[in-house]
């Protein structure tokens, strides 16, 4: 068996497409585009080359970005400062705090200052408790992504077992939460899961974000499983060079999966076209408008 690629890439241009239709009829509505701040702290590269992928993003989907570059050494008060101006300003539908933040500054002081209407990211409480309670509230990104993925590749996906390897607040509660929502059998597994492989083995769909390259093995899986990788670590090969692996042993498991998606190329086209999306339908909430279709 050969896996097909579950092609991250072309879905995200078709929700970011159906973004940009929103945007415009929006802009028709309102007389104005909806808006995302974006908060970049510091000189961490990965986080600023992934700010100005989000900034492009946005700009081409028809939306207003607002980008505030912030020094290393700002103080928490100061951010928090910024945050509640943002979240003052009519013209700003979305925030999106980028982490990590600098070690001096409190990340959950900072996310829970968010006005949770404008919480793009879907890390404020009040989100977490709207997913947890089966309500509508805004997601985060990446879980959301994966979702979209598993029922573009799977249709309906009521019965089906479910396994998250991974319980971070930002991806695997998420995910758990959404997968339940889609009515499928969830187990949440982690790296001190006892007989993980064997958790992993009986499951229809696998979703790894664990944050361990590889650490899922081809022999883990069920023939014919919907495996979606969420890992993405920059590993230092034999040759010195520098590849991106994700958290599954992707040559191994595509002799055993039905489907899976590759990294790069799967899931993270998806988190920012989810972004794009969420500052949509914030806009259009904010706005008492109703969600547009297809998003």
């Amino acid at each position: 068996m050969t896996a097909k690629l579950i092609d991250g890439r072309a879905a995200a241009a078709r929700l970011r497409g159906r973004v940009a239709e929103a945007a415009a009829d929006f802009r028709g509505r309102t007389g104005r585009a909806p808006g995302l701040a974006v908060v970049l702290v510091g000189e961490h590269p990965p986080s600023a080359a992934y700010v100005r992928s989000k900034i492009k993003a946005t700009l081409e989907a028809g939306m207003e970005s607002f980008e505030h570059r912030l020094p290393a050494e700002i103080s928490g008060e100061d951010l928090l400062a910024l945050v509640d101006r943002l979240n003052a300003d009519d013209r700003v539908d979305g925030i999106l705090v980028q982490l990590p933040l600098p070690g001096h500054v409190d990340d959950q002081a900072i996310l829970t200052r968010v006005d949770p209407a404008k919480d793009v990211d879907g890390f404020h409480p009040i989100n977490a408790g709207l997913l947890a309670t089966g309500l509508d509230g805004l997601v985060p990104c990446t879980p959301l992504g994966c979702l979209m993925l598993l029922q573009d590749e799977l249709g309906d996906l009521r019965g089906l077992d479910a396994v998250v390897v991974g319980r971070s607040n930002i991806v695997g509660k998420p995910m758990a939460q959404l997968l339940l929502r889609a009515s499928c059998t969830v187990t949440i597994a982690h790296s001190r899961t006892r007989n993980l492989p064997d958790v992993v083995r009986r499951s229809d769909i696998v979703v790894a974000a664990v944050g361990r390259p590889e650490m899922v093995r081809g022999d883990w899986l069920k023939p014919g499983a919907t495996v979606i990788d969420v890992g993405q670590e920059r590993v230092e090969q034999p040759d010195g060079t520098r590849k991106l692996l994700g958290d599954v042993a992707f040559d191994e498991a595509l002799d055993v999966a039905g489907a899976i998606t590759p990294v790069p190329g799967g899931v993270g086209p998806m988190t920012i076209a989810c972004l794009l999306r969420n500052t949509a339908v914030a806009a259009h909430r904010r706005e008492g408008l109703p969600k547009p279709q297809g998003l």
